[in-house]
């Protein structure tokens, strides 16, 4: 069983079960795609929706006698809006006909790493234009486990001057990946500072009343993260084979604006807007190539 397909409402779920919801999927799809692999056999991607932007993708190769057979599936949740214009690698994973993203987002000063969600209509693609570079990337998220946190107190003037630090700082991230050695320097005084300043406040402070924001790798898989962001949107949404509930939240996470979506029963905390979320994320995204 996927993990993650417990945060798209269809927890502990038998295999006997994931077989035959498979089958449903593969004989009355929403939308059916066939393209051509990298081995250049007939590759089908079966889709269908449980629930608004929740789904299911079954992807596997059509065989001579023009028999399908599943190869592997993933559970998807489509995000909204353009999440980053940085320009994305795609690399396919060593085990199967699947791909991964590969971005260095400034806002976030790591490289950032995704599942790809749209195959089929990057495989056609990649006939036409073999880069990828130019196009936008909507990201979004799975979760298994999360919790909400109530927010930093802020006045105006403090706002202001977090916007102001984030530019200026993601103004010297762009000049360092070009070489610049004086913006290397001021990024290295920078994170002095700020880890001398943590070392004090640590003391007598709780460390997420401290930190506003974070996004950080998470366990051994290269797509997966831990973050803390501030909720920017709501909307629960019913599984419509389940009826469990997930919740969609929008988030704002060091400057990243990404939806993340979570089965309800896993979120310890009432959501809200304004108040933040903390959790472990399975990243997801697909390249945008008709804006």
């Amino acid at each position: 069983m996927h993990s993650f397909l417990r945060a798209i409402g269809f927890p502990d779920m038998k295999k006997k079960d994931i077989d035959s919801l498979l089958q449903e999927i593969v004989q009355m799809p929403d939308r059916m795609e066939i393209t051509t692999d990298s081995r250049d056999n007939d590759f089908a991607i079966y889709t269908k929706s449980y629930g608004d932007s929740v789904g299911i993708c079954v992807c596997g190769e059509y065989h001579e006698d023009e028999k399908f057979e599943a190869e592997y599936y993933f559970p998807y949740f489509i995000g909204k809006g353009i999440t980053t214009q940085e320009n994305v690698d795609i690399e396919k994973h060593s085990d199967k006909e699947s791909y991964a993203g590969i971005c260095d987002e400034i806002k976030l000063g790591v490289t950032l790493i995704f599942y790809l969600q749209n195959v089929a209509e990057y495989l056609a693609e990649k006939k036409i234009r073999t880069k990828t570079y130019g196009l936008s990337t909507t990201l979004s998220a799975l979760s298994l486990q999360g919790k909400i946190l109530l927010p930093i107190s802020k006045n105006e003037k403090q706002i202001r001057n977090i916007e102001k630090n984030n530019q200026n700082r993601n103004h010297l991230i762009a000049a360092a990946r070009e070489g610049d050695e004086d913006a290397i320097e001021n990024l290295t005084l920078e994170d002095i500072d700020t880890y001398s300043m943590l070392s004090r406040r640590v003391m007598r402070e709780d460390i997420l009343s401290i930190v506003d924001t974070y996004f950080m790798p998470y366990g051994i898989e290269s797509d997966q993260y831990s973050i803390l962001g501030e909720i920017l949107d709501l909307r629960i949404v019913p599984n419509q084979e389940t009826g469990q509930n997930i919740c969609m939240m929008t988030v704002d996470c060091n400057d990243m604006i990404f939806d993340v979506c979570i089965n309800q029963n896993d979120l310890i905390g009432e959501p809200a807007v304004g108040r933040r979320f903390k959790g472990n994320i399975w990243m997801q995204g697909r390249l945008n190539y008709q804006e």
